[in-house]
Formats: structure tokens, sequence, C-alpha cells
């Protein structure tokens, strides 16, 4: 765990998304949960060192962001459509995944359920506790319902996985051109650090790499559609492991991971171009 910043901590060594929580005069914020049963409950024992968690940030609809907040208490805030995802995950799934990720948690999750927000919003929203101001903020990319969560007075930004740093970026539920554009907006705020869903903690200054690894995606799978390449075609052909490794955890998934960029990518860039 690290405090990156005077009462924000993080957390980048979980398998799953990265986690942080935020220390105000009224009660702890947290920001995301962790995947796996014993990390939660390894987190939920260092939080309680800091207060009572008063809210509970989603930031976005996968299950490594939201699976663990089974174990926490507090209001739980994410996006609208983040509340739909959460609603419809299925429990049998994520306890039979524990199976092959992690036999030791197995023996923590009877009555496990998704705990879903109750509190909810669209574009944006603000929490002020003590003197923190919280803003969260709809930037659609890796997801329609993406958030990023910005304290604008200690220069801080947890930008979930709109930033992949230095790993293998997961565009399977992509908005290709929205992602761009969140990152160009992401670059406008005025943050020092920056908590990236995957990867260690950056600045700014690797906000152009990660705009040009997106762009990649988007330049390969366009030439294959243009090549005449079928989707099926465009898979076996299209693999950008080369730039980046897989996130810890994830290793034996990146032939996977690629391919199911490809077919998203696929599908959405051929629907734009036949218009």
């Amino acid at each position: 765990m690290q405090e990156i910043a005077n009462n924000i901590f993080a957390e980048t060594g979980f398998r799953g998304c990265n986690v942080g929580f935020i220390v105000t005069e009224e009660g702890v914020v947290m920001i995301d949960t962790p995947q796996l049963p014993v990390d939660a409950i390894k987190w939920r024992d260092e939080i309680a060192k800091h207060g009572e968690v008063r809210y509970l940030i989603n930031t976005e609809p996968h299950g490594d962001h939201f699976s663990g907040n089974h174990f926490f208490e507090g209001a739980i805030v994410a996006h609208e459509g983040t509340r739909t995802a959460i609603i419809s995950a299925s429990v049998d799934n994520f306890i039979q995944g524990l199976q092959q990720k992690s036999t030791e948690s197995l023996s923590l999750v009877d009555g496990f359920e998704f705990r879903p927000p109750t509190v909810t919003f669209n574009d944006r929203l603000t929490l002020s506790l003590g003197d923190h101001i919280i803003n969260l903020i709809n930037m659609p990319g890796h997801t329609a319902y993406q958030v990023a969560v910005v304290i604008p007075d200690n220069k801080v930004v947890f930008t979930s996985d709109n930033i992949f740093y230095k790993v293998q970026a997961w565009l399977h539920g992509a908005l290709p051109f929205k992602w761009l554009d969140s990152l160009k907006q992401l670059m406008e705020l005025d943050a020092d650090v920056l908590v990236p869903g995957h990867g260690a903690i950056c600045d700014r200054s690797y906000i152009p790499e990660m705009s040009s690894f997106i762009q990649k995606w988007i330049d390969v799978v366009t030439t294959a559609i243009q090549q005449g390449l079928s989707m099926e075609e465009a898979q076996d052909t299209i693999s950008l492991l080369k730039y980046y490794p897989m996130d810890k955890g994830s290793e034996p998934m990146g032939e996977q991971v690629q391919r199911m960029n490809v077919a998203r990518l696929y599908h959405v860039l051929q629907t734009s171009t036949s218009r």
C-alpha cells in the first residue's frame, strides 16, 4: 500500500484492479474493491485502521472492481449502468471462477452476494466529506460507464481502466473513439498523480502512450477490415502482446484477450464504416 497524497492510499498488488481509499474527517471513501475474497478481507482489515467506511465507489461494471463489495460496509456509489451490471452478475459463475483463481477464498463465500450501488448517477456527482471534495466523472472508454475519481485539492485521479499502465489493455467492451476523447479529458485535469485501473501508479506523462496504444488497436483492426479479412481471420492474425505483458494473474488469458479485443473492435469499426 502507498500513501500517494495526504490521507489518500492506493494498492496495486492485488490480483484484479487497483484499489484505494481516502481518509476524511467524516469517514473513509473507498475506490473499488479487491476481486478475490482473501484480498478483500486483508483490505478490510487495513482500512479499519483508518476509520469507518462511509462510501464505496465502483468505477466500472467489470467484476474485478465490484466483487469485493460484499465484504464492506458503506453506501455504494456508481454509474447507473454499473448498477445494472452488478444486479445482473452471476454469483455461481463467480464462485466457480474461484476454484481456478483462489481456492483459499472458497471458505469465505458462504452467503456471498453482489452488493449493488444504492447511489447512482450518469454524468457527474460530487461527494463532500469534511475538507475533502471528490468529483466523480463519467468518462466512457474501456466501458460506457467508466468513472474517474478526481480529488482536486490533492491533484489525484483514480482513472479506473481507461489507463492500463505498461500492461495489456482489455477492449472487450470498449468504445474506442470515446476512449481517446476521455484520455484527452484526463490530460486536461490538474493532476500530479494518476492511479490506473491496472499497473503501477503514474502521472499524466503516460497518457500519450496510452492513447497511442488504443489508436494502434484501432489501426490494426481497421486495416484487417479494409483487407477483407473476416473477424475470425483477423483474430487469427492480430496480437499486440509484444507491446505489453498481461497484468499479474491474467497471464494465461493473453491470447483470449487479444481475440476478444479484435472481436469488439471489428464490430465497432465495421458498424461505423457501414453507415
